[in-house]
């Protein structure tokens, strides 16, 4: 075989090889880019499209980063906590759009649940939130920081705060359609159906009379905020309607759009205001993929005021 031969053979294998590659290419597609994991388009307060990601499952997102100063603390009922939503840039945002009268949400939980806060932190001429929290109960948190930077979209950011001491692990309350919280009690009905916004009815009574008049907090008359057991992924929602519209009453019941993203469950904490006092309501519920029915009748007592 002559020198020509022998190249003709070669380069016919080759494009052999190079046809067979792209063919395989074809039929298993492009190697996907951090846009397609993106996990949301977010709405205000954090509000998440049907069959997406929860928020808070990662502290950077879409350029912004999340940076506790001290990610580490001991246990305590006071305890300073600082930090900084930081951009693409690494420099940190000094700039928010308000939501429900605050230009960020402060969410913090014990991983295991059975410590929640939701306080709103102040900004300094610097970019560095901080909030003094209370953390008398040592263990694993999560700190998700809900926010809109000027001319960006709303984010939910989250990270982990570890508290030393003795930790005094908690097993998930069993589902309940009410909550106790001092002289209130609280009813959860509805259906939740993964992947769809599902109507749920949180209605408050006292002392066995129905409560008619909540008092506005943070622009609406109750925030829901919904946790997966799993992961902590983070939804926070918000009732339909808002005071002073001419058409929403202020309780008993508030009505409520829950998305699920999966079967699983979820921890619920209701904040009310009511006589100068806001108070949370703490649900535990069972969503399946049939759908979550409204779980049995056992009053939780957990829930507190702030």
């Amino acid at each position: 075989m002559n020198a020509y031969s022998k190249f003709a053979g070669y380069a016919l294998g080759l494009a052999a090889v190079f046809g067979i590659a792209l063919a395989i290419g074809a039929t298993l597609g492009p190697e996907p880019t951090e846009s397609a994991h993106d996990s949301k388009a977010h709405g205000a307060m954090g509000e998440s499209k049907s069959g997406e990601v929860p928020a808070g499952l990662m502290a950077s997102e879409n350029g912004y980063t999340l940076r506790l100063d001290t990610p580490q603390t001991t246990a305590a009922a006071n305890v300073p906590v600082r930090f900084r939503i930081l951009n693409r840039a690494g420099a940190p945002v000094t700039d928010y759009v308000r939501s429900h009268d605050k230009g960020l949400h402060l969410i913090v939980v014990r991983r295991d649940m059975a410590a929640f806060q939701h306080v709103h932190p102040t900004l300094d001429q610097a970019g560095t939130w901080s909030a003094p929290l209370d953390l008398s109960r040592a263990g694993d948190y999560r700190v998700f920081a809900d926010f809109t930077p000027e001319g960006g979209e709303n984010l939910t950011l989250g990270a982990d705060l570890r508290v030393a001491g003795n930790y005094d692990v908690q097993a998930l309350p069993a589902p309940s359609i009410t909550a106790k919280v001092g002289e209130y009690t609280v009813t959860l009905d509805g259906t939740v159906t993964p992947g769809q916004p599902s109507k749920v009815v949180l209605t408050i009574g006292r002392n066995g009379k129905p409560v008619t008049d909540l008092q506005p907090y943070l622009a609406a008359y109750g925030h829901l905020v919904a946790l997966r057991a799993a992961d902590l992924g983070y939804l926070h929602v918000h009732p339909e309607g808002s005071p002073g519209d001419g058409v929403t009453p202020a309780g008993p019941g508030i009505t409520f759009f829950v998305d699920a993203p999966s079967a699983g469950d979820y921890r619920l904490f209701l904040d009310f205001q009511h006589d100068g006092v806001v108070r949370t309501a703490e649900f535990t519920l069972s969503v399946t993929d049939t759908g979550a029915p409204a779980p049995g009748p056992a009053a939780e007592p957990a829930g507190h005021g702030h």
